[in-house]
């Protein structure tokens, strides 16, 4: 079964068919820079762009948002233009489509994926996931089960939000090694080991590429650390997967547990 997913980012939009049966893309993604300014009607424009990249596809579309989304409602835009606060996106996207539209927290949808798909496969107990980009995304799980929009990037660190401290985009703009950022993304782990106690964390976004070049100088973290296994695909999947669910289609029993706290119908 393939159904659309699209991954909206701070600086880039990217999309593909996904093969739910799999939990992979079904086809190579297609990627275009997040506009500046992130306005709803800009970016709304992007997501266009990219599904009609895919000149076959058609039905419902997943699409990832970097902020709390509530029945299709953004609620937080903290690395997007701010005039997407109150804006119902599921019903917005949908008119500028022409198809159903089910809008998911991005870090929240890559951990649906590596839950049923991935790293995080078989587990029970507490699991997080964290995308490391331009933010810093969580996805927190209770025995398989979803704890939706739980943005922990935005705990503070130092006086200020820990994605400013421990993101991949602080590292690019202090100048900072692999070897020196690692200390960085340590004290954030931390920090949320000390809250929340994980059995597992799953390091997503970007990096996850490159976990060679950090996770071996992370220490002093109780719980296992991993690369997610879809790396910075994960969104992109499990925005397909939360679409499929909410359309009712029949799906794969893997992604049937990991969704089980996201069904609901679109718009809704």
């Amino acid at each position: 079964m393939n159904i659309f997913g699209v991954d909206i980012g701070g600086s880039g939009i990217k999309g593909a068919p996904v093969d739910l049966d799999r939990g992979d893309l079904a086809d190579e993604r297609y990627k275009v820079l997040t506009p500046q300014p992130s306005t709803a009607g800009a970016v709304a424009e992007k997501v266009r762009e990219v599904a009609d990249h895919f000149a076959g596809s058609t039905g419902p579309v997943g699409v990832t948002f970097p902020g709390v989304v509530t029945h299709g409602t953004i609620r937080t835009a903290a690395n997007v233009d701010k005039s997407w606060i109150g804006v119902n996106a599921e019903e917005m996207l949908g008119e500028r489509l022409g198809r159903p539209v089910t809008v998911v927290n991005d870090a929240d949808a890559a951990g649906i994926a590596e839950m049923a798909f991935g790293a995080g496969r078989g587990r029970d107990g507490t699991v997080m996931l964290l995308t490391f980009g331009t933010g810093i995304g969580s996805a927190l799980f209770l025995d398989g089960r979803l704890v939706p929009n739980t943005e922990l990037g935005h705990l503070k660190l130092h006086g200020h939000d820990a994605e400013h401290y421990a993101s991949a985009k602080a590292r690019e703009d202090k100048g900072l090694s692999w070897k020196e950022w690692a200390p960085r993304v340590q004290h954030y782990l931390a920090h949320l080991e000390m809250l929340f106690s994980p059995e597992l964390f799953i390091i997503g976004g970007g990096v996850s590429r490159k976990a060679d070049r950090f996770l071996d100088e992370i220490e002093d973290i109780e719980a296992e650390i991993v690369p997610a296994a879809l790396q910075n695909n994960a969104g992109i999947v499990g925005a397909a997967m939360a679409a499929a669910t909410a359309a009712g289609m029949e799906t794969s029993a893997a992604v049937s547990a990991a969704l089980a706290a996201e069904s609901r119908t679109p718009n809704g």
